[in-house]
């Protein structure tokens, strides 16, 4: 938790503690054990790349070896008429990870198809069922990436004197606004969580694409007993990582360097600073809108001055 001006948010911690199964900060893996020779170290870091974590079970597994940053989780099949999908979760750790995941689920695939008795006609990599870079309801009932959430209780006097309104009428435009959102069939609802997340994901080397299913959202605003205004957001998909990609960029590792959050074990310190910055431009909108700001503010600082 931290305070500054008066105004307190707050952000649940982990502690770490290796083999209990739940990945804390500094781990790259927890499979609820301190063995090696399983992919996940005795100190919860994957163990080196080519590593036979074991053999084969049986014809739905191609052998576990490790990869530098990812593990498969999970394998569901979805089956419309004659069309079967296979859907592999992965754990993909201070990555983003879909490079990784594309060329993991390529070899499995790979193995099934040869080893199979019912050889499919045809087969794909990319069924289009996962969501990647797209705006679905997929987002709130399996989370792709991170998901994060930010809240804050700003007082009244910040609100009056900063924003240029009331809690109260902040509230309001934000029931109007939400109700709006759901009528013209929106997937989530929000401010502007695109512009906040866009622009870090372009200064930290994160794939910009991706802005398009990370970007959907809720916003909540509420007034509290005291007559102070509560803020929070939910971020259900958000796709970053540390390491691998774009992160490696000059550019981008410059600026996770500034924020901190260069390299492994960072990951979950950049999405709850993402969420911050979505947090911050959610109150911005919201008390321009409310105060009648808004038209006024593009007026001025969106355009060149005359002459």
């Amino acid at each position: 938790a931290f305070g500054y001006g008066g105004v307190d948010a707050f952000v649940a911690k982990i502690e770490p503690n290796c083999g209990n199964g739940i990945l804390g900060p500094g781990e790259e893996c927890d499979d609820g054990n301190l063995l090696n020779g399983d992919c996940c170290s005795s100190t919860c870091h994957f163990e080196a790349a080519g590593t036979v974590c074991r053999p084969a079970a049986n014809v739905c597994e191609v052998a576990a070896t490790c990869t530098r940053h990812g593990k498969l989780l999970d394998l569901l099949v979805h089956m419309e008429t004659r069309t079967v999908t296979l859907m592999f979760a992965f754990y993909t750790g201070d990555a983003s990870g879909q490079n990784m995941v594309t060329l993991c689920t390529d070899a499995i695939c790979q193995d099934i198809v040869a080893r199979t008795p019912v050889a499919p006609r045809q087969w794909f990599i990319e069924s289009n069922l996962s969501g990647d870079k797209k705006a679905t309801a997929l987002s709130f009932m399996n989370t792709r990436g991170r998901k994060v959430m930010a809240e804050v209780t700003v007082p009244r006097a910040l609100v009056e004197s900063v924003l240029h309104t009331t809690p109260e009428r902040v509230c309001d435009y934000w029931r109007l606004s939400f109700i709006a959102g759901v009528q013209s069939g929106s997937i989530g609802v929000t401010g502007h969580f695109a512009n906040g997340i866009a622009a870090m994901f372009l200064a930290c080397g994160q794939d910009v694409a991706c802005v398009s299913e990370a970007a959907v959202g809720v916003n909540r605003f509420e007034l509290t007993a005291s007559g102070d205004l509560y803020c929070g957001v939910d971020l259900p998909n958000l796709i970053s990582g540390t390491v691998g990609g774009g992160t490696r960029l000059p550019t981008a590792v410059e600026c996770l360097r500034l924020l901190d959050c260069e390299g492994p074990g960072k990951a979950a310190k950049f999405a709850e600073i993402c969420a911050a910055v979505v947090l911050g431009g959610e109150l911005s909108i919201a008390g321009a809108l409310a105060a009648g700001q808004f038209a006024r503010a593009h007026q001025n600082l969106g355009r060149p001055p005359e002459g």
